[in-house]
């Protein structure tokens, strides 16, 4: 008889406001420990899980032998590392990065905790960049090379498109996952031709039953439905913009002058379409200036709800802080929908090896 697989333990590192964690206890894991040293993520993080043992602290500052205790006290049930390090350094939109930048470095230290403690299984979300930044900047060949002489063998990471596990954004993200199990590869695509779901989820889907609100307005009756104001200019140009268009509809005297001088700026000023994924979330992600970031239909940008529902949060899930602060831990976090299809797909890896184990296969 096989042995039923203890319940996994997980370590979000960097958890921010906790996307991460809420996909991975919705795949039926445990998550014991989270660690950040943003106030406000804090504040969100322990609201929404009150019973994990939260540090607001700069993992550089973790004591390692505290945390080897907890994991070891942990075992023997699986546990898994998730490291999410902040992506400004990587990201394509920063665009005074810096060679001192001290985060660059941060992968780094979760890979030394990941070498001291040796977790199962190892999960990294990141911007692309993290992969394609020059090889003397990116952390990223000293963290594999951490991993692979800590044990981990079997190391698989690719750059995806989030909407094909099921996120309503055209949003992509560096992947990375790691074992000291068997060989590992990431989930199958959830959504989109060629799966069960045939189809990507929308705007829509994400959003289309919220009531409706106005700039500046907080809605009385569902949390963190609040949007931003917009000044009567760009109440001028909002109105002036069809659903999924931008600046480029509006007539010559709503134009700014930097927008008729480049080709660029496609999204700046622009309107979502209810029928498409959404465009990337940024941590600016309820400002109608600074991306395709307005509501289909109202004459404002959308909630910090409304982008938390297209970073597949829950509607139970409560945020705290200003409405920027809000709008930063939103576009920062891991959208939910992945770290659950990530927790399924880890959970049948370790079921897969408890079971090859017991068979005597291994």
């Amino acid at each position: 008889m096989t042995t039923p697989l203890a319940r996994p333990k997980v370590f979000d590192f960097f958890s921010g406001c906790g996307g991460a964690s809420w996909g991975f206890r919705a795949a039926g894991m445990e998550v014991v420990f989270a660690l950040d040293s943003d106030a406000d993520a804090a504040a969100t993080y322990r609201t929404n899980f009150p019973a994990t043992d939260f540090k607001q602290k700069d993992i550089r500052r973790l004591p390692p032998d505290y945390l080897s205790g907890l994991v070891a006290a942990m075992r023997p049930n699986p546990i898994v590392f998730c490291g999410c390090p902040p992506c400004q350094p990587f990201t394509s939109q920063n665009t005074s990065r810096r060679r001192d930048d001290t985060r660059t470095t941060l992968l780094l230290d979760f890979g030394r905790l990941v070498k001291k403690c040796l977790p199962d299984i190892v999960f990294v979300e990141n911007v692309p960049g993290l992969r394609t930044t020059d090889a003397n900047r990116s952390p990223l060949r000293r963290f594999l090379t951490y991993l692979r002489s800590a044990g981990y063998g079997n190391i698989v990471h690719q750059i995806v498109p989030v909407m094909k596990y099921g996120v309503p954004q055209t949003r992509r993200r560096f992947l990375l996952l790691a074992s000291r199990h068997g060989p590992i590869d990431l989930p199958p695509f959830t959504n989109g031709p060629g799966t069960a779901a045939l189809r990507y989820r929308t705007v829509r889907d994400a959003i289309a039953d919220l009531p409706e609100i106005a700039a500046g307005e907080d809605h009385p009756d569902v949390p963190n439905h609040r949007a931003a104001r917009l000044s009567a200019l760009n109440l001028k140009r909002i109105r002036s913009t069809p659903e999924g268009s931008g600046h480029r509809a509006w007539p010559d005297h709503l134009r700014l002058p930097c927008h008729t001088k480049v080709s660029g700026y496609t999204d700046v000023y622009g309107r979502l379409a209810w029928d498409r994924p959404a465009s990337g979330l940024t941590t600016k992600c309820i400002s109608y200036s600074n991306g395709r970031f307005g509501h289909p239909t109202q004459d404002r940008a959308i909630s910090v709800r409304e982008a938390a529902c297209l970073q597949t949060f829950p509607r139970t899930f409560l945020f705290r802080g200003s409405l920027g602060s809000i709008a930063r831990q939103i576009g920062n976090a891991v959208p939910v929908r992945v770290a659950k299809v990530i927790g399924d797909h880890v959970s049948k890896h370790l079921q897969q090896r408890s079971k090859a184990r017991s068979n005597g296969h291994l």
